[in-house]
């Protein structure tokens, strides 16, 4: 029993230190000015993606081992100028509809975060990329939708 209230004892002590009262809720959460996208499964996004421009955010060896989506635009989360490549390809303009994918969706992730903190306002991630990811789908490839062979510059 000495051992039980010793320890209630020593977890208030740490929890007024810390400068809170137990009985004292939470404040709520502030709001992210990072906007929200969807993401979606590959044969989803094939199904939904017209007028959508799409890139495939990962490396130049990748596209050449498995081709890339047939529409995509190539180009590589890695690089320093990501943003205004994706900027370029759609004529400056943030509010046009764009899509990003990876091999399974952790870049396609990180590459829609940096877009929509950009100011993109029409962001989608394909999150199960090109070879799956579970709970998301399947892949682009095993949905086997189109593709197109990679030709470096």
């Amino acid at each position: 029993m000495k051992t039980l209230t010793i320890g209630l004892a020593l977890s208030g002590l740490l929890f007024v230190a810390a400068g809170a009262s137990p009985s004292v809720a939470d404040p709520p959460a502030e709001k992210s000015n990072v906007a929200t996208y969807p993401t979606v499964a590959s044969p989803a996004f094939a199904a939904a993606s017209t007028g959508v421009t799409l890139f495939d955010v990962r490396e130049p060896k990748e596209w050449a081992e498995t081709g890339m989506p047939a529409m995509a635009h190539g180009v590589p989360i890695s690089s320093p100028d990501f943003v205004e490549r994706v900027l370029a390809e759609v004529g400056g303009d943030k509010s046009k509809p764009v899509a990003v994918i990876c091999k399974s969706g952790t870049r396609s992730t990180r590459a829609a975060d940096k877009l929509a903190a950009a100011g993109f306002t029409n962001v989608t991630n394909v999150g199960d990329g090109m070879m799956g990811h579970e709970g998301v789908g399947p892949g682009w490839l095993a949905a086997k939708l189109p593709t197109k062979p990679y030709a470096a510059q």
